[in-house]
């Protein structure tokens, strides 16, 4: 995939998971046919709202693998294959591959701190080790490592790595990657990691959004990409301000338990985050429901 296929709004798809926290690989492909049916552009396994981070190699071969086949060659499929040590990162990268995926998301390392020239081997590491397209990930509320836009710069110059999400919520950091990596080459992808910057990265030149919202509202995340691309701006400015009332409710806690939660009383066979991740108070969950129900009747889908 070139990097003109990076592109439009991907679904970091939650893993679906029994009550003891094993992994129901059953219910992956109603999933993955309900985010192909809304309109989303790519399906991203085992991102942050995936709990790619406490999924094992195991589990999480099994769960590429599943999304791959329901995926079918329909719209690209990502895959999470960063790690906290670069040995890891390429073993996981070079499953990816075997099995198939499309692109590699690949995480900066997380817990101990990383200098901006580590940052930049550990990338340049796993990009030579694959073929496949590579997007670089930045989310340092998480992993306590921030790449920044000089990085993202100079990365931008390894022929596979292709883009970068970022998923830092500071909009100025994401203007930095678009200059910086403009600097090198016209077509590298920047996306959007926080839902409610998804227009205005596209506006500023980016090419769309990872959006966890996405598992709830598939459609609504959909039709942003698509409202912008038939230039009805105003349109998609809308759409998009539409999801605070949603985003508000991560103010109760971790957001994959929010926005997960939400599949599951939405219906869907997705059962709880693994432990310890997996409790919500009484109160979120009735603001969860509420919150449901009044996007339900705003027309969100």
């Amino acid at each position: 995939m070139t990097c003109d296929g990076i592109k439009g709004i991907i679904v970091p798809l939650v893993t679906p998971m029994h009550e003891d926290g094993s992994v129901n690989l059953n219910a992956i492909p109603s999933l993955v046919e309900m985010m192909i049916s809304s309109g989303i552009d790519g399906i991203f396994a085992f991102g942050t709202n995936g709990e790619g981070y406490i999924l094992s190699f195991e589990e999480k071969e099994e769960v590429l693998a599943a999304v791959i086949k329901a995926v079918n060659g329909r719209v690209p499929v990502y895959a999470g294959t960063g790690a906290i040590s670069t040995a890891e990162a390429v073993r996981t990268s070079r499953m990816a591959e075997r099995l198939g995926a499309d692109v590699l998301s690949v995480i900066t390392p997380s817990f101990a701190k990383a200098n901006q020239d580590e940052l930049y081997e550990y990338y340049k590491t796993v990009a030579v080790a694959t073929s496949l397209p590579v997007v670089l990930y930045n989310i340092p509320a998480r992993t306590g490592n921030a790449l920044t836009p000089q990085t993202v710069g100079r990365l931008a110059s390894i022929d596979n790595i292709v883009g970068a999400k970022d998923s830092s919520g500071d909009f100025n950091n994401i203007l930095g990657y678009i200059q910086e990596s403009r600097k090198v080459r016209d077509d590298f992808a920047i996306l959007s990691g926080n839902d409610r910057l998804i227009i205005w990265t596209l506006l500023a030149g980016g090419k769309g959004g990872i959006a966890g919202c996405a598992n709830v509202y598939p459609k609504t995340l959909a039709s942003i990409y698509d409202l912008y691309t038939e230039g009805r701006i105003d349109e998609a400015i809308k759409v998009n301000e539409s999801l605070s009332a949603f985003r508000s409710l991560f103010r109760f806690g971790n957001p994959n338990t929010i926005v997960k939660k939400a599949v599951e009383l939405q219906g869907h066979d997705v059962g709880p985050c693994r432990a310890p991740f997996n409790r919500l108070p009484e109160e979120a969950l009735e603001a969860i429901k509420a919150t449901l129900e009044a996007d339900r009747a705003g027309g969100l889908c």
